[in-house]
C-alpha cells in the first residue's frame, strides 16, 4: 500500500517529515514492512503553504486498514490544528492513483476535488481535518513517479528540546561539505560563509543533508557532531531535479508557474532600493523582467555583467510580471561597443563635438567628421549556466553540480 500524508506542520512548529519518521517506526512495531520513504516537494509558489510544501509517501507492507488507523491517530496526536493554514489529508491507496495527478501539483495548482476525485477512481482510503487541504499533498505523494531522483537524510531532534535553539557544530558541516561534495550539496554556502542545513524555525529538524544517494548522505551525516539526536529518516526525494519547470513561451506565462524561457535582453541590468537587481528580455515583440533578488548574493554579480542582445535562457517561477531567477543560462553573449569621437587624420588628436547631431570637430585645425571609432569591449562573462547560492536555492532547484540542464 501507498501511506500519503500532508499539511500537519505550522511554522509555529511541528514538520510532516517527522511525523512520517515516527509513523515508520510505529508501522513497524506493527510488524509492517516500510520499503520506502518518500518526500515530495510540489509548486513551490502555492501561496497557502506553511514552508517548503512537502508531502511524504511510504511505501508499506500490511494491513491497509491497520495502516490506515495508525495514520490517522498519529495525526491527530502530532498535528498543529491550532494553525488556521494547518489543514492534514491522509490517503491509504492499494495501487498508485494517476500520476498525472502528481505532475500538475508540482507544476501547476489542484483543488481539493480533483484530489477526491482521483482517490475515489483509485477506492482509496482517505480522511481531510478543517478544510482537507492537505488530501492535495497525499494524493499527489501517493501517485508520485520520479523520473529523476535524490536522498536526504534529516535528522530530528529530541522532542524535550524542540523550539530551543539548536546545537552543530559548524566547522563539522564544513568538513563533511568538503569531504563529499558534488555528491553532497547546500549542506553550506561555502562562497558566503553560511550554514544551510541547519534550519532556524521551531520545528523537529536537527539538520539535514542532500545527496545523490543514502550512501553519501549517510557519509556526509556521519562527519556531523551535535546535540544528541532523537530519530533520524533518509527519505527518496524529487528535491534537485527541477521537476517544476517547464517550458515556457514570454507573453503566455501563468501566474505562479515555473518555467523555463528563451529570450534575448533588452536592456543593461538594474540594480535598485535593496540590491535587488532586473533585467527584460525578449522574443520579437513580447518581453518580460526577470529579478535576482538581494538574497541571491554573488549570483546578481552575474545577472549586473549582461548587455542589450545577450541570449539567455532564464529559468525561475513567474509572479507579479516578473521571472524570480533560479538560474540562468547565457547561450550566446553579444557584442559589445564603445563609440568614441574620431582621431583626426591630420593632427592624430581625438576630435570633440561639433553639437548635437553635427558630428565632430578638430579644435587643432578644424577638420570634421561624422563617423565615430567604434571599439569593441572585451567581455569577461563566459557562455554556461549560473545558478544562486546555496542559501537562496529552492528545494526543487537542480544544482549545477548534478550536471547541466537538458
Amino acid at each position: 500500500m501507498l501511506i500519503g500524508i500532508d499539511d500537519t506542520d505550522s511554522p509555529q512548529g511541528m514538520c510532516t517529515t517527522y511525523l512520517g519518521a515516527v509513523l515508520v517506526r510505529r508501522l513497524i512495531r506493527e510488524h509492517m514492512r516500510v520499503r520506502e520513504a518518500r518526500l515530495v516537494r510540489l509548486n513551490p509558489n502555492v501561496t497557502f503553504k506553511t514552508r517548503g510544501n512537502a508531502a511524504i509517501m511510504l511505501d508499506v507492507e500490511g494491513d491497509p486498514d491497520r495502516a490506515f488507523a495508525i495514520a490517522c491517530a498519529l495525526v491527530e496526536e502530532l498535528a498543529d490544528f491550532t494553525c488556521e493554514n494547518t489543514n492534514p489529508g491522509v490517503v491509504v491507496a492499494d495501487r498508485q492513483p494517476d500520476p498525472a495527478f502528481y505532475e500538475k501539483a508540482v507544476k501547476d495548482f489542484c483543488e481539493i476535488d480533483d484530489a477526491v476525485r482521483i482517490l475515489d477512481q483509485a477506492g482509496a482510503r482517505y480522511r481531510g481535518w478543517k478544510n482537507r487541504r492537505g488530501l492535495i499533498g497525499a494524493t499527489a505523494a501517493v501517485s508520485s513517479e520520479l523520473a529523476d531522483k535524490t536522498s536526504e537524510i534529516l535528522v530530528y531532534r529530541e522532542p524535550h528540546r524542540f523550539g530551543t535553539p539548536r546545537s552543530v557544530d559548524r566547522a563539522s558541516l564544513f568538513a563533511a561539505e568538503e569531504t563529499t561534495f558534488p555528491h553532497t550539496w547546500d549542506t553550506v554556502d561555502r562562497v558566503n560563509n553560511v550554514v544551510v542545513c541547519v534550519p532556524h524555525t521551531p520545528d523537529p529538524v536537527l539538520f539535514g543533508i542532500r545527496g545523490e544517494s543514502p550512501q553519501w548522505v549517510m557519509a556526509a551525516r556521519q562527519m556531523i557532531r551535535s546535540e544528541p539526536p532523537g530519530i533520524e529518516q533518509i527519505w527518496v526525494t524529487n528535491q534537485g531535479t527541477d521537476a517544476h519547470l517547464t517550458d515556457g513561451d514570454i507573453g503566455s506565462l501563468r501566474e505562479g508557474l515555473s518555467y523555463r524561457v528563451h529570450g534575448i535582453v533588452e536592456n543593461e541590468p538594474e540594480t535598485g532600493t535593496g540590491g535587488h537587481t532586473s533585467f527584460t528580455i525578449q522574443d520579437g515583440d513580447r518581453a518580460v523582467r526577470c529579478m535576482a533578488y538581494e538574497p541571491t548574493k554573488n549570483f546578481r554579480q552575474i545577472v549586473r555583467q549582461l548587455r542589450p542582445g545577450d541570449t539567455v535562457i532564464a529559468c525561475g517561477s513567474y509572479k507579479k510580471g516578473s521571472i524570480n531567477l533560479e538560474k540562468m543560462n547565457v547561450v550566446a553573449p553579444g557584442k559589445s561597443v564603445t563609440m568614441r569621437p574620431p582621431v583626426c587624420t591630420a593632427c592624430s588628436k581625438r576630435m570633440t563635438s561639433d553639437g548635437k547631431g553635427k558630428g565632430w570637430k578638430c579644435k587643432k585645425c578644424g577638420a570634421r567628421s561624422g563617423v565615430p571609432d567604434v571599439e569593441e569591449i572585451i567581455r569577461t562573462l563566459k557562455p554556461g549556466w549560473y545558478e544562486v547560492p546555496p542559501t537562496a536555492r529552492r528545494h526543487l532547484a537542480k544544482p549545477l553540480c548534478r550536471g547541466l540542464p537538458e
